[in-house]
């Protein structure tokens, strides 16, 4: 990687919103951290985090705390059962080959190891992201045209 590629990565990952990226390849390793206002919208992101803290603020009532354990966990469960689909890059999210075109999949479509699921934009590039496994879409975890991360979780399948 050469230090224009670099810049880029800088620049997109400043544009993108995150407030971190790490970049790990065979013989070297990058961390971009953002300060500046293009973190504003990872605060959407930081919002669903303090969702559980007034679970863990109800814990001191026993009552409560009791009930909403066993509620989560068939939720937990449910998902246990489907793949993850992640993303291999950081970058853009997109649904659709082209704005006038279909999506690649749909919730309930059935799809086939190889098959084409989204592109992701990263540094210009669109990349194709298929499948590694065969299944049913059960959901569509991102929305388009949404900044996505490494590793960050796109479609559930499920494999039977």
């Amino acid at each position: 990687m050469d230090i224009r590629e670099i810049q880029n990565l800088i620049k997109f990952v400043a544009k993108s919103g995150a407030t971190e990226v790490k970049l790990e390849m065979d013989d070297f390793k990058i961390t971009i951290k953002t300060t500046d206002g293009a973190s504003t919208p990872e605060i959407t992101y930081l919002q669903q985090a303090p969702m559980a803290m007034p679970q863990a603020q109800a814990a001191p009532v026993a009552q409560a705390a009791a009930p909403a354990a066993p509620a989560a966990a068939p939720a937990v469960d449910d998902n246990a059962k489907y793949i993850t689909i992640k993303s291999p890059i950081i970058g853009t999210f997109y649904r659709k080959p082209s704005p006038d075109k279909p999506a690649f999949v749909e919730v309930g479509s059935s799809i086939s190891k190889g098959d084409v699921l989204c592109v992701i934009e990263a540094m210009k590039l669109f990349n194709e992201i298929e499948s590694e496994h065969s299944g049913k879409i059960v959901k569509i975890l991102v929305d388009d045209m949404s900044p996505v991360e490494f590793d960050q979780p796109l479609f559930l399948v499920d494999p039977s």
